[in-house]
């Protein structure tokens, strides 16, 4: 059983930048990823990282203003958001699994999630 904590999350105006963490227990080096979920919407895929943290894979809504990395040394992962939008708002979400798939179905673990407001 792993389980993730995020972290981070938080209100900032559009065009400032947040970065969320996602603390995982155990030494396992999965897949990491973040999805995001705003109220009436499905999940969406955000960023998913490689266990070694070589491979990055990122939506087109995010790319060039998000960072995905990781420290395993830490075992925890980093969102860096910039240029924040207020169709950022979500709750976001870390996962856990095997594979830097764009499908939530591929992660067997999950946080809590953190809410991101951005106010325009």
């Amino acid at each position: 059983q792993v389980q993730l904590v995020e972290s981070g999350g938080g209100l900032v105006q559009a065009g400032g930048s947040l970065r969320l963490s996602c603390a995982a227990s155990g030494r396992a080096r999965y897949v990491m990823g973040w999805f995001r979920q705003a109220p009436g919407a499905e999940r969406e895929f955000v960023a998913a990282i490689s266990g070694t943290g070589t491979g990055t894979t990122y939506a087109d809504s995010v790319k060039g203003r998000f960072t995905l990395s990781r420290d395993n040394g830490k075992n925890t992962v980093y969102l860096q958001m910039t240029s924040l939008k207020p169709e950022d708002t979500a709750v976001y979400s870390c996962a856990a699994g095997f594979d830097t798939s764009a499908n939530p179905s591929s992660y067997t673990y999950w946080g809590q999630g953190t809410q991101v407001t951005v106010s325009s």
